[in-house]
C-alpha cells in the first residue's frame, strides 16, 4: 500500500491530508490545527509534528516518510532557508532540515502559490493543459507556473512571483515590502480599497466598492474597477508574452471579481498581447480552500 502526505503550512493553520496513490481524489483524512505563529518558529515546528501524529492516529497507518508541503515564502536554492515569507519568523529559517531533525520524514517544499498552481494543474479546472500559470490575486498577489505537471522554481527559487512586477513606476501605491507600483501594490486587495480610499476618502473593503461600482451610482468605485481591469490587463499580458502558458487560473479573492473574466477584459489584454489573437485560456479555480494542500500532496506523488 502507497500512502502520500500533503501539509498546507498557512498564517493561521496547518492543513494536513494522507491519500492513497491509487485514489488521489478521496482522503483518507484531513485534519487541521492552529498555526499558531505569534508563538514563533519552535511552536510552528511542533505543530506541524503534532498533524503527523494526528494523521497518523486518526487512519491507523504509519506516516509516509516523504511529505509535500507548501509554505508560505519560497526556499532559497543556495542557503536552503525561506525567504520572502508573511509569517515573519520562518524568514532565514532552515525549515525543511528543522523539520527531519524533529520528525524523520523528508519534506518536499514548494512556495503555496506554486501548490495552488500544481493542484489546479493535476487536479483542477487546468487538468489536461501542458503549461498552467496559477495566478493569486487577494492580500498579496504571486503565483506559479507548472509545465507538464511539474512545478518550475527557477534558479532563485521565485519562479511565478509575477506579483513583483512594475506596473507603474510613478503609482502612489505601495506594496507590504515597500516596492511601488507593482503589480502587489496595484492589484491586491489592499491596494485596491487603498486607490478607493485616495479618491473617495472612505475605506471600504473591496466586496463593497466592487457591488457599488455595479451599481453604478458610485463614480470612484467605477473608477477602482477600471483600474483594476487596466494593470491586470498589462501585467498579465507581461506574462503571456514572456511564458506563453496555455492556461491561466485566478485565485484569491480579488480572483474572484467576475469582471476579469469579462469579454472586454480579454479585449483588453489581446491588446497587449504579440499575437494576432487570445488563445490563453482564462479558468476559474475548482479546488476552493482544497488547492494548497492537495497540491502540497502532489509534489510527492509518482
Amino acid at each position: 500500500m502507497s500512502y502520500i502526505a500533503g501539509i498546507d503550512l498557512g498564517g493561521t493553520k496547518v492543513e494536513g491530508i494522507i491519500l492513497h496513490e491509487s485514489n488521489l481524489d478521496q482522503p483518507l483524512c484531513r485534519l487541521r490545527v492552529p498555526t499558531e505563529r505569534e508563538k514563533g518558529y519552535d511552536h510552528i515546528l511542533s505543530q506541524i509534528a503534532r498533524l503527523c501524529e494526528l494523521m497518523s492516529r486518526e487512519t491507523g497507518i504509519p506516516f509516509p516518510q516523504r511529505v509535500g508541503m507548501g509554505t508560505p515564502g519560497a526556499i532559497d536554492p543556495v542557503t536552503q532557508t525561506i525567504k520572502n515569507s508573511n509569517t515573519q519568523c520562518l524568514n532565514d529559517r532552515p525549515l525543511h532540515d528543522d523539520l527531519k531533525k524533529l520528525t524523520g520524514y523528508d519534506f518536499v517544499m514548494a512556495n503555496d502559490a506554486n501548490c495552488f498552481a500544481l493542484a489546479e494543474a493535476t487536479r483542477g479546472s487546468a487538468k489536461g493543459y501542458e503549461t498552467v500559470f496559477g495566478v493569486i490575486m487577494g492580500t498579496g498577489v504571486g503565483g506559479g507556473l507548472v509545465v507538464h505537471g511539474h512545478v518550475l522554481n527557477g534558479c532563485h527559487g521565485i519562479a511565478g512571483e509575477w506579483g513583483q512586477l512594475i506596473l507603474d513606476a510613478n503609482s502612489e501605491l505601495y506594496s507590504t515590502y515597500g516596492t511601488r507600483g507593482t503589480a502587489e501594490a496595484i492589484l491586491s486587495g489592499p491596494g485596491l480599497e487603498k486607490f478607493y480610499q485616495l479618491r473617495s476618502g472612505r475605506k471600504l473593503p473591496l466586496q463593497e466598492i466592487v457591488q457599488l461600482a455595479r451599481t453604478g451610482r458610485d463614480a470612484n468605485a467605477e473608477l477602482t474597477l477600471q483600474h483594476l481591469v487596466r494593470y491586470f490587463s498589462q501585467g498579465i499580458s507581461i506574462l503571456i508574452n514572456t511564458i506563453d502558458p496555455q492556461a491561466i487560473v485566478l485565485g484569491g479573492g480579488v480572483g474572484n471579481i467576475d469582471e476579469l473574466y469579462a469579454e472586454s477584459t480579454l479585449q483588453e489584454v489581446a491588446r497587449h498581447v504579440f499575437n494576432p489573437r487570445l488563445n490563453t485560456k482564462f479558468l476559474k479555480p475548482t479546488l476552493g480552500d482544497s488547492a494548497g494542500v492537495f497540491g502540497a500532496a502532489m509534489l510527492v506523488a509518482e
